[in-house]
């Protein structure tokens, strides 16, 4: 009995190592999933040859205070089925409340999740950014192995015509980049109809991707200051990034 007991508890021991517990945290009504890796987000959404339908948004501190500020974006954000930890801030108030993860900048995710179809011939679909960009975007995809079945830029004239070629193409996963919150806005209305597909908006990633913007040197992406970077190169931003001193009071306050 001891033995079957031991070898009982042994096995329980072994799963619980290889499957990932998940866990959330609360971040200004937000809940927010911790990972421990882009791979470990990555498998959350195609894992075993197996694409888990849903949505999933970044949230970093601009989107965490926009959301407590406008109720069309609250409601966005909260219909996602998984947001994920983009902004180093939301990483430490996520471990002030005790949960631990790692940062999962969105352009990274969304490369570690093309290399995963890649590898398992998932068919995916790539919308937004211009039609020299988009198209590059497929062609590169292509290029390293993914199976990219449908490709349209940002700019048409009828959006059921796209989700009905979509839903033909049979994409499995599809990224949207128009920035945000339009291409949330965009996903939740073909998920109204499409709902067997994961989605996610990927903001400039295309652009990156194609050598057409420039990422924040390594350094600054190292010590998380890729927000200072993009603000040196677009100086315009700083409107928007004003509001990271009001989530940085709350975040010492206790008040998210």
């Amino acid at each position: 009995i001891w033995q079957s007991w031991s070898l009982f508890i042994a096995v329980l021991g072994a799963e619980t190592r290889t499957i990932p517990l998940m866990t959330t945290a609360s971040i200004g009504g937000l809940e927010v999933t911790a990972f421990s890796s882009l791979q470990d987000a990555a498998r959350q959404i195609v894992t075993d040859n197996k694409v888990i339908p849903g949505f999933a948004v970044a949230v970093n501190p601009e989107k965490v205070m926009m959301a407590q500020r406008d109720a069309t974006i609250n409601h966005v954000l909260q219909s996602a089925t998984l947001r994920y930890p983009d902004g180093m801030g939301v990483v430490k108030t996520m471990a002030k409340k005790g949960v631990q993860s790692a940062r999962i900048p969105g352009c990274e995710l969304w490369l570690t999740l093309m290399q995963r179809c890649a590898a398992m011939n998932t068919p995916v679909a790539i919308i937004g950014a211009s039609q020299q960009v988009n198209q590059q975007t497929a062609d590169k995809l292509k290029s390293e192995g993914v199976n990219v079945v449908f490709a349209q830029d940002g700019f048409f004239d009828t959006e059921q015509t796209v989700i009905d070629k979509v839903m033909a193409s049979g994409a499995k996963v599809i990224s949207v980049a128009m920035g945000s919150p339009k291409q949330e806005q965009l996903i939740m209305r073909f998920r109204e109809q499409h709902a067997d597909a994961f989605y996610m908006g990927v903001g400039g990633s295309y652009d990156v991707y194609t050598g057409h913007v420039k990422r924040a040197p390594v350094l600054f992406c190292k010590l998380h200051l890729e927000w200072f970077y993009r603000l040196c190169s677009q100086p315009t931003r700083y409107k928007r990034q004003l509001v990271l001193i009001d989530y940085a009071v709350k975040h010492f306050r206790g008040q998210l």
